[in-house]
């Protein structure tokens, strides 16, 4: 071996103990950075208004909150009082549905929390309001479920119970562990 072949296997031996370790190390600070930022929302707004339509251009639901939080990493946006109103079909008249706290997630899903309540908009509906402490509804398929103690309230009848399924398209109601029912005609 020549000199210069030398010098330039030495060199090229140098340069490799020196930057081979730090290509090796994992960069801790990047990923406590990215942790942290999902705990960022990516935007907020107060006082939010909006409409979403279905495949078929039909309103699918409208909803109204006084502050919200979109986390786009975490895959979930948070309301502050949440309103929504759901619009099953054009033959049916919608819900409404209030809450304390609300969570959609990004599979159209929604969790309702604390002072739950669901109103029929229909005056002629055999169930006018539903009240509890919890309720995840469905936007895809409308369909609600609790199972925390909940109130259904109808014309001439109240009926407790700890949990329910319920279908808003149908409008079938099966109560999973039935207390009481109360009813007085009018």
């Amino acid at each position: 071996m020549n000199r210069i072949t030398l010098s330039i296997s030495i060199l090229f031996v140098l340069i490799l103990m020196i930057y081979v370790p730090s290509w090796m190390e994992a960069d801790p600070e990047q990923s406590n950075s990215e942790n942290e930022d999902s705990w960022q929302p990516n935007y907020q707004a107060r006082n939010m208004r909006s409409t979403l339509y279905n495949e078929n251009g039909e309103i699918n639901h409208q909803v109204f909150a006084l502050k919200m939080e979109h986390y786009q990493i975490l895959g979930f946006t948070l309301f502050s009082q949440p309103r929504y109103t759901i619009y099953v079909s054009d033959e049916q008249n919608p819900w409404h549905v209030e809450a304390s706290e609300g969570t959609l997630y990004e599979d159209n899903r929604i969790q309702l929390e604390t002072d739950v309540e669901i109103r029929s908009l229909d005056d002629s509906g055999f169930v006018q309001t539903i009240r509890t402490q919890f309720l995840e509804i469905n936007l895809v398929d409308k369909t609600m479920m609790s199972d925390e103690p909940v109130e259904i309230n109808g014309k001439d009848f109240v009926v407790t119970s700890n949990g329910f399924i319920a279908n808003l398209t149908t409008q079938e109601y099966e109560l999973k562990n039935h207390v009481q029912t109360q009813y007085a005609p009018r």
